[in-house]
Protein backbone atom coordinates (compact mmCIF):
# COMPACT_ATOMS: atom_id res chain seq x y z
CA UNK A 1 0.00 0.00 0.00
CA UNK A 2 2.70 2.21 0.56
CA UNK A 3 4.55 1.71 -2.31
CA UNK A 4 1.97 2.29 -4.87
CA UNK A 5 2.31 5.24 -7.23
CA UNK A 6 -1.15 4.65 -9.43
CA UNK A 7 -4.63 4.89 -6.81
CA UNK A 8 -8.02 4.68 -7.77
CA UNK A 9 -10.43 5.84 -4.72
CA UNK A 10 -13.87 5.87 -4.74
CA UNK A 11 -16.08 7.87 -2.49
CA UNK A 12 -19.64 6.59 -2.25
CA UNK A 13 -23.10 8.97 -2.12
CA UNK A 14 -23.22 8.77 1.96
CA UNK A 15 -19.81 9.72 2.15
CA UNK A 16 -20.37 13.00 0.60
CA UNK A 17 -23.76 14.06 1.05
CA UNK A 18 -26.66 14.62 3.21
CA UNK A 19 -29.41 12.32 3.37
CA UNK A 20 -31.94 14.92 2.49
CA UNK A 21 -30.11 15.38 -0.40
CA UNK A 22 -27.50 18.49 -1.08
CA UNK A 23 -23.71 17.90 -1.35
CA UNK A 24 -21.87 18.52 2.28
CA UNK A 25 -19.08 20.96 1.43
CA UNK A 26 -17.07 19.85 4.64
CA UNK A 27 -17.16 16.10 3.85
CA UNK A 28 -16.10 17.08 0.18
CA UNK A 29 -12.91 19.40 1.81
CA UNK A 30 -11.84 16.67 4.07
CA UNK A 31 -11.67 14.08 0.85
CA UNK A 32 -9.67 16.37 -1.31
CA UNK A 33 -7.37 17.67 1.81
CA UNK A 34 -6.15 13.77 1.92
CA UNK A 35 -5.62 13.53 -1.96
CA UNK A 36 -4.00 16.27 -2.36
CA UNK A 37 -0.96 16.07 0.23
CA UNK A 38 0.06 12.94 -1.84
CA UNK A 39 1.85 15.08 -4.93
CA UNK A 40 3.39 11.70 -5.33
CA UNK A 41 0.96 9.56 -6.26
CA UNK A 42 -1.35 9.53 -9.24
CA UNK A 43 -4.63 9.48 -8.26
CA UNK A 44 -8.01 8.91 -10.17
CA UNK A 45 -11.01 9.56 -7.94
CA UNK A 46 -14.08 7.69 -8.59
CA UNK A 47 -16.89 9.72 -7.05
CA UNK A 48 -20.86 8.64 -6.59
CA UNK A 49 -22.95 11.89 -5.41
CA UNK A 50 -24.47 13.51 -8.47
CA UNK A 51 -27.87 12.04 -8.01
CA UNK A 52 -28.09 12.72 -4.60
CA UNK A 53 -26.30 16.13 -5.57
CA UNK A 54 -29.04 16.94 -7.46
CA UNK A 55 -32.16 15.79 -5.11
CA UNK A 56 -32.44 19.16 -2.91
CA UNK A 57 -32.23 21.55 -5.83
CA UNK A 58 -34.65 19.72 -7.64
CA UNK A 59 -37.25 19.77 -4.84
CA UNK A 60 -36.97 15.72 -4.47
CA UNK A 61 -37.31 14.61 -0.60
CA UNK A 62 -35.50 11.10 -1.87
CA UNK A 63 -34.30 9.72 -3.93
CA UNK A 64 -36.48 8.81 -7.06
CA UNK A 65 -37.25 5.40 -8.42
CA UNK A 66 -37.86 6.18 -12.16
CA UNK A 67 -35.23 6.31 -14.23
CA UNK A 68 -36.35 9.80 -15.82
CA UNK A 69 -36.19 11.41 -12.60
CA UNK A 70 -32.70 10.21 -11.43
CA UNK A 71 -31.10 11.10 -14.93
CA UNK A 72 -32.64 14.47 -14.35
CA UNK A 73 -31.00 14.36 -10.81
CA UNK A 74 -27.87 13.49 -12.22
CA UNK A 75 -27.96 15.93 -14.82
CA UNK A 76 -28.14 18.65 -12.22
CA UNK A 77 -26.04 17.58 -9.96
CA UNK A 78 -22.98 16.28 -11.82
CA UNK A 79 -22.09 20.27 -12.47
CA UNK A 80 -22.83 20.84 -8.79
CA UNK A 81 -20.61 18.17 -7.59
CA UNK A 82 -17.62 19.00 -10.57
CA UNK A 83 -17.46 22.40 -9.54
CA UNK A 84 -17.12 21.55 -5.51
CA UNK A 85 -14.08 19.28 -6.22
CA UNK A 86 -12.53 21.53 -9.15
CA UNK A 87 -12.47 24.98 -5.95
CA UNK A 88 -11.56 22.25 -3.24
CA UNK A 89 -8.81 20.74 -5.89
CA UNK A 90 -7.86 24.44 -6.37
CA UNK A 91 -6.94 25.36 -2.72
CA UNK A 92 -3.99 22.96 -3.44
CA UNK A 93 -3.35 24.23 -7.04
CA UNK A 94 -4.64 21.23 -8.59
CA UNK A 95 -6.69 20.88 -11.43
CA UNK A 96 -9.63 18.28 -12.31
CA UNK A 97 -11.18 16.50 -15.14
CA UNK A 98 -14.27 15.30 -15.58
CA UNK A 99 -14.67 11.92 -17.10
CA UNK A 100 -18.25 10.14 -17.35
CA UNK A 101 -18.45 6.46 -18.68
CA UNK A 102 -21.42 4.22 -19.41
CA UNK A 103 -20.38 0.30 -19.74
CA UNK A 104 -20.55 1.04 -23.54
CA UNK A 105 -17.30 2.81 -23.28
CA UNK A 106 -15.72 0.09 -21.47
CA UNK A 107 -17.55 -2.90 -23.01
CA UNK A 108 -16.09 -1.72 -26.58
CA UNK A 109 -13.01 -2.46 -27.13
CA UNK A 110 -12.25 0.70 -28.76
CA UNK A 111 -14.45 2.65 -26.86
CA UNK A 112 -12.17 1.31 -23.66
CA UNK A 113 -9.02 2.35 -25.54
CA UNK A 114 -10.35 5.58 -25.86
CA UNK A 115 -11.09 5.59 -21.84
CA UNK A 116 -7.83 5.18 -21.38
CA UNK A 117 -5.90 6.97 -23.75
CA UNK A 118 -7.65 10.10 -21.89
CA UNK A 119 -6.93 8.58 -18.40
CA UNK A 120 -3.20 8.46 -18.84
CA UNK A 121 -3.03 11.76 -20.58
CA UNK A 122 -5.08 13.54 -17.63
CA UNK A 123 -3.01 12.05 -15.15
CA UNK A 124 0.23 13.08 -17.41
CA UNK A 125 -0.52 16.20 -17.00
CA UNK A 126 -1.02 16.71 -13.45
CA UNK A 127 -4.72 16.62 -13.36
CA UNK A 128 -6.89 14.54 -10.98
CA UNK A 129 -9.41 12.38 -13.09
CA UNK A 130 -12.80 12.65 -11.63
CA UNK A 131 -14.67 9.42 -12.65
CA UNK A 132 -18.58 9.08 -12.57
CA UNK A 133 -21.26 6.90 -14.18
CA UNK A 134 -23.07 9.19 -16.70
CA UNK A 135 -26.38 8.88 -15.55
CA UNK A 136 -28.02 12.00 -17.08
CA UNK A 137 -27.52 9.49 -20.23
CA UNK A 138 -27.54 5.91 -19.18
CA UNK A 139 -30.23 3.53 -19.34
CA UNK A 140 -30.74 0.34 -17.52
CA UNK A 141 -29.01 -2.14 -20.55
CA UNK A 142 -25.69 0.34 -20.22
CA UNK A 143 -25.56 0.92 -16.68
CA UNK A 144 -22.57 -0.49 -14.26
CA UNK A 145 -25.34 -0.29 -11.54
CA UNK A 146 -23.09 0.57 -9.05
CA UNK A 147 -19.65 3.39 -8.48
CA UNK A 148 -18.14 0.26 -6.71
CA UNK A 149 -17.90 -1.87 -9.87
CA UNK A 150 -16.81 0.92 -12.47
CA UNK A 151 -13.92 1.91 -9.76
CA UNK A 152 -12.68 -1.79 -10.21
CA UNK A 153 -12.92 -1.48 -14.15
CA UNK A 154 -11.61 1.69 -13.73
CA UNK A 155 -8.55 0.70 -11.94
CA UNK A 156 -7.86 -2.15 -14.57
CA UNK A 157 -8.46 0.37 -17.49
CA UNK A 158 -5.41 2.64 -15.61
CA UNK A 159 -3.21 -0.56 -14.62
CA UNK A 160 -3.73 0.82 -10.58
CA UNK A 161 -1.77 -0.19 -8.02
CA UNK A 162 -4.26 -0.21 -5.29
CA UNK A 163 -8.22 0.25 -5.62
CA UNK A 164 -9.25 1.82 -2.11
CA UNK A 165 -13.29 1.65 -1.16
CA UNK A 166 -14.48 4.69 0.67
CA UNK A 167 -17.47 4.20 2.45
CA UNK A 168 -19.59 4.90 5.74
CA UNK A 169 -19.14 1.41 6.72
CA UNK A 170 -15.17 0.97 8.45
CA UNK A 171 -14.67 -2.28 6.63
CA UNK A 172 -16.11 -5.93 6.08
CA UNK A 173 -17.51 -7.33 8.98
CA UNK A 174 -18.99 -10.82 9.35
CA UNK A 175 -22.66 -10.01 10.26
CA UNK A 176 -24.26 -6.32 10.91
CA UNK A 177 -21.68 -4.35 12.10
CA UNK A 178 -24.37 -2.28 14.46
CA UNK A 179 -24.89 -5.88 16.10
CA UNK A 180 -23.30 -6.70 19.34
CA UNK A 181 -20.36 -9.41 18.72
CA UNK A 182 -20.02 -8.60 14.90
CA UNK A 183 -16.38 -9.15 13.87
CA UNK A 184 -14.27 -6.14 11.44
CA UNK A 185 -12.23 -9.14 8.69
CA UNK A 186 -8.66 -7.09 8.65
CA UNK A 187 -7.84 -8.99 5.58
CA UNK A 188 -9.26 -11.35 3.09
CA UNK A 189 -6.77 -13.56 1.29
CA UNK A 190 -9.56 -15.58 -1.23
CA UNK A 191 -12.90 -16.61 -1.08
CA UNK A 192 -12.43 -18.76 1.55
CA UNK A 193 -11.82 -16.01 4.39
CA UNK A 194 -15.88 -14.35 3.39
CA UNK A 195 -17.31 -18.41 3.98
CA UNK A 196 -19.84 -17.45 6.68
CA UNK A 197 -20.07 -13.88 5.79
CA UNK A 198 -23.75 -11.52 5.86
CA UNK A 199 -23.09 -9.29 3.50
CA UNK A 200 -25.83 -6.25 3.61
CA UNK A 201 -27.37 -3.80 1.49
CA UNK A 202 -27.52 -0.27 0.56
CA UNK A 203 -26.21 2.33 2.78
CA UNK A 204 -27.66 3.82 5.99
CA UNK A 205 -28.29 7.18 4.48
CA UNK A 206 -30.48 6.24 1.60
CA UNK A 207 -28.68 8.04 -0.90
CA UNK A 208 -26.75 5.73 -2.86
CA UNK A 209 -27.13 2.30 -4.62
CA UNK A 210 -24.36 -0.11 -3.40
CA UNK A 211 -23.92 -2.16 -0.25
CA UNK A 212 -21.04 -4.42 0.99
CA UNK A 213 -22.42 -7.01 -1.84
CA UNK A 214 -21.14 -4.89 -4.55
CA UNK A 215 -17.87 -3.53 -2.69
CA UNK A 216 -16.54 -7.29 -1.92
CA UNK A 217 -17.48 -7.69 -6.29
CA UNK A 218 -15.09 -4.63 -6.74
CA UNK A 219 -12.51 -5.77 -4.30
CA UNK A 220 -12.70 -9.36 -6.13
CA UNK A 221 -12.94 -7.81 -10.07
CA UNK A 222 -9.71 -6.08 -8.50
CA UNK A 223 -7.76 -8.64 -6.97
CA UNK A 224 -8.07 -11.17 -9.51
CA UNK A 225 -5.64 -9.57 -11.95
CA UNK A 226 -3.47 -8.34 -9.05
CA UNK A 227 -5.00 -4.83 -7.22
CA UNK A 228 -5.25 -5.13 -3.75
CA UNK A 229 -7.92 -3.54 -2.53
CA UNK A 230 -8.62 -1.83 0.84
CA UNK A 231 -12.45 -0.79 2.11
CA UNK A 232 -12.93 1.30 4.59
CA UNK A 233 -15.01 4.43 5.82
CA UNK A 234 -13.72 7.84 4.33
CA UNK A 235 -12.89 9.12 7.61
CA UNK A 236 -10.04 6.64 7.44
CA UNK A 237 -9.06 8.01 4.27
CA UNK A 238 -5.83 9.20 5.23
CA UNK A 239 -4.55 5.79 7.34
CA UNK A 240 -5.86 3.55 4.16
CA UNK A 241 -3.52 5.43 1.80
CA UNK A 242 -0.40 5.98 4.16
CA UNK A 243 -0.30 2.13 4.79
CA UNK A 244 -1.52 2.13 8.08
CA UNK A 245 -3.90 -0.48 9.27
CA UNK A 246 -8.15 0.06 8.49
CA UNK A 247 -10.69 -1.56 7.64
CA UNK A 248 -10.30 -4.33 5.55
CA UNK A 249 -7.06 -5.10 3.30
CA UNK A 250 -8.12 -7.57 0.23
CA UNK A 251 -4.83 -9.30 -1.08
CA UNK A 252 -3.78 -10.01 -4.71
CA UNK A 253 -4.99 -12.93 -5.91
CA UNK A 254 -3.85 -13.05 -9.06
CA UNK A 255 -1.22 -11.97 -11.71
CA UNK A 256 -1.43 -9.20 -14.01
CA UNK A 257 -3.01 -9.82 -17.21
CA UNK A 258 -2.43 -8.08 -20.40
CA UNK A 259 -5.02 -5.14 -20.54
CA UNK A 260 -6.51 -6.70 -23.66
CA UNK A 261 -7.06 -9.93 -21.27
CA UNK A 262 -8.36 -7.32 -18.81
CA UNK A 263 -10.93 -5.80 -20.87
CA UNK A 264 -11.63 -9.48 -21.97
CA UNK A 265 -12.83 -11.07 -18.67
CA UNK A 266 -13.81 -7.40 -16.62
CA UNK A 267 -15.23 -5.10 -19.08
CA UNK A 268 -16.56 -6.61 -22.67
CA UNK A 269 -19.91 -7.62 -23.23
CA UNK A 270 -20.51 -11.28 -25.21
CA UNK A 271 -22.67 -11.37 -27.90
CA UNK A 272 -23.23 -14.99 -27.84
CA UNK A 273 -21.32 -17.92 -26.99
CA UNK A 274 -20.90 -21.87 -27.90
CA UNK A 275 -21.31 -24.65 -25.71
CA UNK A 276 -17.99 -27.55 -25.39
CA UNK A 277 -18.16 -30.79 -24.72
CA UNK A 278 -16.02 -32.17 -21.56
CA UNK A 279 -12.95 -32.83 -23.45
CA UNK A 280 -12.48 -29.22 -25.20
CA UNK A 281 -13.45 -27.60 -21.45
CA UNK A 282 -10.35 -29.79 -19.95
CA UNK A 283 -8.20 -28.53 -22.74
CA UNK A 284 -8.96 -24.57 -22.43
CA UNK A 285 -9.06 -24.74 -18.30
CA UNK A 286 -6.33 -27.30 -17.82
CA UNK A 287 -3.68 -27.80 -20.24
CA UNK A 288 -3.92 -23.75 -22.20
CA UNK A 289 -5.03 -24.78 -25.24
CA UNK A 290 -7.11 -23.17 -27.88
CA UNK A 291 -11.06 -23.65 -29.09
CA UNK A 292 -11.27 -26.08 -32.03
CA UNK A 293 -14.32 -26.85 -33.95
CA UNK A 294 -14.06 -30.57 -33.03
CA UNK A 295 -14.93 -29.67 -29.47
CA UNK A 296 -18.30 -27.28 -29.87
CA UNK A 297 -21.48 -28.83 -29.81
CA UNK A 298 -23.73 -25.56 -30.07
CA UNK A 299 -23.92 -21.92 -30.70
CA UNK A 300 -26.11 -18.95 -30.05
CA UNK A 301 -26.68 -15.00 -30.42
CA UNK A 302 -25.49 -13.63 -33.63
CA UNK A 303 -21.77 -12.33 -33.27
CA UNK A 304 -18.82 -11.52 -35.38
CA UNK A 305 -15.39 -12.37 -36.61
CA UNK A 306 -13.52 -10.46 -33.81
CA UNK A 307 -16.40 -10.38 -31.10
CA UNK A 308 -15.86 -11.43 -27.54
CA UNK A 309 -18.37 -14.45 -26.74
CA UNK A 310 -18.78 -16.97 -23.85
CA UNK A 311 -17.32 -20.52 -24.36
CA UNK A 312 -19.84 -22.33 -21.78
CA UNK A 313 -19.74 -26.22 -20.13
CA UNK A 314 -22.33 -28.62 -20.96
CA UNK A 315 -24.00 -26.96 -17.80
CA UNK A 316 -24.32 -23.10 -19.09
CA UNK A 317 -21.43 -22.66 -16.99
CA UNK A 318 -19.29 -19.86 -18.60
CA UNK A 319 -15.92 -21.27 -18.46
CA UNK A 320 -13.85 -18.60 -20.60
CA UNK A 321 -14.72 -15.32 -22.57
CA UNK A 322 -12.67 -15.12 -25.72
CA UNK A 323 -12.44 -13.30 -29.45
CA UNK A 324 -14.19 -15.53 -32.06
CA UNK A 325 -12.64 -16.02 -35.67
CA UNK A 326 -15.66 -16.85 -36.90
CA UNK A 327 -19.18 -15.74 -37.69
CA UNK A 328 -22.50 -17.25 -35.39
CA UNK A 329 -23.61 -18.20 -39.23
CA UNK A 330 -20.09 -19.86 -40.02
CA UNK A 331 -19.97 -22.02 -36.57
CA UNK A 332 -22.76 -24.33 -37.23
CA UNK A 333 -20.97 -25.94 -40.32
CA UNK A 334 -17.60 -26.22 -37.95
CA UNK A 335 -19.29 -28.15 -35.28
CA UNK A 336 -17.79 -31.48 -34.32
CA UNK A 337 -15.26 -31.48 -37.13
CA UNK A 338 -11.39 -31.18 -37.40
CA UNK A 339 -9.74 -28.27 -38.89
CA UNK A 340 -8.24 -30.77 -41.55
CA UNK A 341 -11.28 -31.93 -42.77
CA UNK A 342 -12.08 -28.20 -42.73
CA UNK A 343 -9.62 -27.75 -44.66
CA UNK A 344 -9.80 -30.10 -47.26
CA UNK A 345 -13.81 -29.05 -47.81
CA UNK A 346 -13.76 -25.78 -47.25
CA UNK A 347 -10.47 -24.26 -48.03
CA UNK A 348 -7.43 -23.00 -45.68
CA UNK A 349 -9.40 -20.25 -44.31
CA UNK A 350 -10.83 -22.92 -42.21
CA UNK A 351 -7.82 -24.72 -41.35
CA UNK A 352 -7.45 -22.51 -37.59
CA UNK A 353 -8.71 -22.25 -34.53
CA UNK A 354 -12.31 -20.82 -33.32
CA UNK A 355 -10.67 -18.94 -30.49
CA UNK A 356 -7.20 -19.08 -30.11
CA UNK A 357 -5.82 -19.46 -26.78
CA UNK A 358 -3.69 -15.79 -26.74
CA UNK A 359 -7.51 -14.44 -27.04
CA UNK A 360 -8.96 -16.08 -24.61
CA UNK A 361 -9.31 -15.57 -20.70
CA UNK A 362 -10.11 -18.15 -18.10
CA UNK A 363 -13.08 -17.03 -15.96
CA UNK A 364 -13.06 -17.64 -12.10
CA UNK A 365 -15.65 -19.08 -10.51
Amino acid sequence: MVDARRVVVKIGSSSLTTAAGGLDADRVDALVDVLAKHEDREIVLVSSGAIAAGLAPLGLVRRPTDLARQQAAASVGQGLLLARYTASFARYGRRVGQVLLTTYDTSHRVHFRNARRTLEQLLAMGAVPVVNENDAVATDEIRFGDNDRLAALVAHVVRADLLVLLSDVDGLYDGDPRRPGARRLETVGGPEDLAGVELGSAGRAGVGTGGMVTKVEAARIATGDGIPAVLTSAVHAADALAGRPTGTYFRATGPRSAGRLLWLAHASSPRGGVTLDPGAVKAITEGGGSLLPAGITAVDGDFAAGEPIELRDETGRTVARGLVNFDAREIPLLIGRSTRELARELGPDYEREVVHRDDLVLMRA
